[in-house]
């Protein structure tokens, strides 16, 4: 056939078409040699010159999808599928993985960062859908660094221009707790440490709560804080049997992991409430410390609401203080209507201070404030 060339091995110009696999070949009718084999029609005139192409110089780039992207979709859809999502969740997350992989800059990214969209996509999903789902459980079925997948999880958050709630703490709480392997007696778990499930799940809410009231979770990540309330609303219940369980023994009976940070917050939950119970006369007396505190959890929870408003009356949200300052009782603010355009007074600054040395500094600029208004003006 004219304009095909010729054959290699007899010099034929009889060249035909074979179409029985999946891509053309030119076969030599004469002594049937195979010409060229899976060669990619383009729009260009490689063909009729015998010469292959590239996949993307070819008019397949636009019919068909590439194996890293397929790759990625049943990723995607294997994820769901693990985290037993609905079928809904599953078509939103691979629509969000589609439109991610049109950018040239995810097109052109490495294996790893592919591997990280599939969780990303996962992720946004569940949040957008209130699926209490946490960055930290992505990470682990994906064998991702943490600070990757955050980065590329708020880069892809701006690309795609999507809307994001933050994930509700207490369904956060609920999913978390419900994998805490102590709510059945078990070889490794003795049976005075086994727990009822419903029990330790409501006081840890209202422990959670409590360090929310107390801006022990503001800026922080919630699985430490989660944990240290977790553990306490265990001790609580069955306080003479599990007071000398520590709190890394006790993620070990649980099979959880023990989040850094963890005992940090132990501390500071153990202090707020230490801080509560020198508001009740009958407990004071009784010089509790961050041991025996324990007992009495089931107490303070019961008035949470008053003993937070008495313990915190003075502005400060740190329980422990280098030294004692007499109590200061800040007056009611004046009640009218917000209109944002009004002067903050000292006592609303005053509920905003949270350690001593902020009130220290603060009583200084005000001291420096009068010293300066009260100097008289020269004639």
């Amino acid at each position: 056939m004219p304009g095909r060339g010729r054959c290699p091995d007899c010099g034929s110009t009889e060249l035909v078409e074979d179409s029985h696999y999946s891509q053309s070949q030119l076969v030599c009718s004469d002594c049937g040699c195979v010409v060229t084999e899976g060669v990619l029609t383009t729009t260009f005139s490689d063909e009729g010159n015998l010469r292959e192409v590239t996949y993307s110089r070819s008019t397949g780039e636009n019919e068909q999808i590439s194996r890293s992207q397929q790759r990625g979709l049943r990723r995607v859809r294997d994820l769901c599928r693990v985290l037993q999502l609905p079928p809904t969740f599953e078509d939103t997350a691979v629509a969000y993985y589609q439109q991610a992989y049109r950018h040239s800059g995810i097109r052109a990214a490495r294996l790893q960062k592919k591997e990280v969209l599939v969780g990303c996509c996962v992720l946004i999903t569940c949040r957008q859908h209130n699926w209490p789902l946490t960055m930290g459980a992505i990470c682990t079925l994906l064998y991702a660094d943490l600070d990757v997948f955050s980065s590329i999880y708020m880069q892809i958050v701006k690309l795609l221009g999507l809307d994001v709630p933050s994930l509700c703490l207490a369904e956060l709480v609920k999913t978390y707790c419900s994998s805490f392997k102590l709510f059945q007696a078990s070889p490794s778990v003795p049976a005075k440490y086994v727990e009822d499930k419903e029990k330790m799940l409501s006081r840890t809410l209202q422990l959670v709560e409590l360090a929310n009231e107390t801006w022990l979770v503001t800026g922080r990540h919630p699985l430490p804080v989660i944990t240290a309330a977790t553990f306490l609303a265990w001790q609580s219940l069955q306080p003479a049997d599990r007071l000398s369980c520590s709190l890394a023994r006790f993620c070990k009976l649980a099979n959880v992991d023990l989040p850094y940070p963890a005992s940090s917050r132990l501390q500071e939950l153990l202090a707020v409430l230490l801080r509560m119970a020198e508001q009740l006369a009958w407990l004071r007396v009784l010089r509790l410390d961050k041991r025996s505190v324990v007992k009495h959890i089931g107490d303070l929870l019961q008035h949470r609401h008053s003993l937070v408003r008495l313990a915190f009356r003075d502005g400060t949200a740190e329980v422990e203080t280098r030294g004692k300052e007499p109590p200061r009782i800040c007056p009611a603010p004046p009640v009218s209507t917000v209109t944002g355009d009004e002067n903050i007074s000292d006592s609303e600054i005053e509920q905003y201070l949270r350690t001593p040395q902020e009130v220290r500094d603060f009583q200084r600029a005000q001291a420096a404030r009068q010293a300066a208004t009260s100097v008289p003006n020269p004639p």
